[in-house]
């Protein structure tokens, strides 16, 4: 296998186990085993688990946005796309691997002085923002530009409420509600 495609398998591996398991739970033995690499082979391609895990974050994080962005841009211009958010995150919680917000069960896992994979972390949800700011700027010509931060932060306050309850009640109304909230928001 070319060093690319080892380094994926390895980052795949990882980032099944790291979201099922969580990443405190999950060992370098046990990537190693289910990826079918030698050890040194991981090493090769990642100097620590820290590393494995700046990985995960960014396989996750852009297999997110590679499904979410054209979901999002398929609805109707206007409400309909702010409103898809949550349309897109129903599918998502209806998947049989969902198990809540990949940043927030890493970060809840790492101790508070690890900046390397916070500052990963933060970075992910600044830009999830400026996501959200953007779809407000090209669908609501209502809003203000002054007013596009403040309610591209409520929407993603939403959004990650509602990610984080409906894993906790392992149902969906805290999704369908927060799409109700947003309706208010943005009406």
């Amino acid at each position: 296998m070319k060093h690319a495609e080892v380094k994926n398998k390895i980052t795949e591996t990882a980032s099944f186990l790291f979201y099922k398991n969580g990443y405190n739970a999950t060992g370098i033995n046990q990537i190693i085993a289910e990826a079918g690499i030698a050890k040194a082979t991981l090493y090769n391609h990642f100097k620590s688990k820290e590393e494995i895990c700046l990985a995960y974050l960014q396989f996750k994080n852009n297999s997110f946005l590679q499904n979410f962005k054209p979901f999002i841009t398929s609805k109707p211009k206007g409400k309909e796309q702010i409103l898809a958010i949550f349309d897109f995150l129903q599918l998502f919680y209806q998947d049989k691997e969902f198990n809540g917000c990949w940043c927030i069960k890493t970060v809840s896992e790492i101790p508070k002085d690890n900046e390397l994979i916070r500052n990963e972390i933060q970075s992910q949800k600044k830009d999830f923002i400026a996501l959200i700011a953007k779809l407000i700027t090209n669908n609501l010509e209502q809003v203000k530009e002054a007013q596009v931060n403040s309610l591209a932060r409520q929407i993603y306050l939403l959004y990650e409420s509602a990610v984080g309850e409906s894993h906790l009640h392992q149902e969906d109304w805290p999704i369908l509600e927060s799409k109700n909230l947003c309706k208010k928001i943005i009406s």
